[in-house]
């Protein structure tokens, strides 16, 4: 799945801007991050949020076109009900954009799982849950909400019940397939994705984090591929992808999903689910929860 919005992209050297405001809410600020992320346009080109002193964090956000005095606070109003400090901005000169990045964006906890990159290898606990994955070409570390939710609901959903077959559909950098693996040594594993890199990606972020044996990933269109013709049906189906191909695909998924087994779909902005809620309704699921993280759904859904 391609991130809907893209935390880094390399530019040549220039002048940029700088936004930066403190908050003494972690919560919130995560919330505004995510905001400028979805929200703002032009997204920012790179973005972080940092502790910076006691109860203190810190958002950087770094623009190539420069914003032109607008007025930050008034356009996340309808996204953010909760009073916002004051933005401060000033130019910054010649990044290293990726290598800036990277380096900034702090490890992740999901229920059971802290997901961060190589610059944090150091400082994070080498356990059955920590999961490397780097900032790069494909959708996934987990700063995105669609990833988070998906995240918190396979972390909910493996301390209750036990899957076997398991496909993990717009599998992006792979962090799902991994997650799945991690809570279900047992399960047979399909990562897909649409896209050429992305497989490359996750195929080789799920060798550095040990996986390979466990997952299979492929490229394939939807649920057309012979491998997935041949596993189904499978036990749970986790599909971060966006709404109109979720639509699209709920009677193939349907048919994919086992009778009484479970389907997570995220990639919907909240307007959205209830129109992916009732074609899933119609192709015979059940929603069982709607999870909201700034601005995004993530749903869990029975097969009837």
């Amino acid at each position: 799945m391609e991130e809907p919005c893209t935390l880094l992209r390399e530019h040549s050297p220039m002048a940029l801007e700088k936004i930066t405001a403190d908050f003494s809410d972690r919560a919130l600020a995560m919330q505004t991050a995510a905001a400028l992320q979805d929200f703002l346009e032009p997204a920012p080109d790179a973005l972080t949020v940092f502790e910076n002193g006691a109860e203190s964090w810190r958002l950087e956000a770094y623009f190539n076109d420069g914003l032109d005095g607008r007025d930050l606070t008034n356009e996340l109003a309808p996204y953010i009900a909760a009073p916002l400090p004051q933005f401060e901005s000033g130019a910054v000169p010649d990044l290293n954009w990726v290598a800036m990045s990277q380096a900034a964006l702090p490890p992740v906890a999901a229920g059971r799982f802290r997901v961060h990159g190589s610059h944090d290898r150091a400082r994070i606990a080498h356990g059955p849950n920590a999961i490397l994955i780097d900032a790069g070409e494909a959708f996934g570390t987990a700063h995105h909400a669609t990833t988070l939710g998906c995240l918190m609901a396979i972390d909910r959903l493996t301390r209750s019940e036990e899957f076997h077959c398991v496909l993990d559909l717009g599998t992006g950098s792979g962090v799902l397939a991994i997650a799945i693996a991690r809570a279900l040594p047992h399960a047979d594993i399909i990562a897909t994705d649409l896209d050429a890199q992305s497989v490359k990606v996750a195929r080789e972020n799920i060798r550095l984090n040990g996986a390979d044996m466990r997952i299979a990933a492929t490229q394939a269109n939807g649920v057309r591929h012979t491998w997935l013709r041949q596993s189904k049906p499978y036990d749970l189906v986790i599909a971060n992808i966006l709404a109109g191909p979720l639509i699209r695909l709920a009677p193939e998924l349907a048919r994919t999903v086992r009778r009484a087994g479970t389907l997570v779909l995220s990639g919907i902005l909240i307007p959205q689910a209830p129109q992916v809620i009732a074609a899933y309704r119609a192709a015979g699921f059940q929603l069982v929860r709607h999870d909201r993280i700034t601005g995004w759904s993530t749903l869990v859904l029975h097969r009837r």
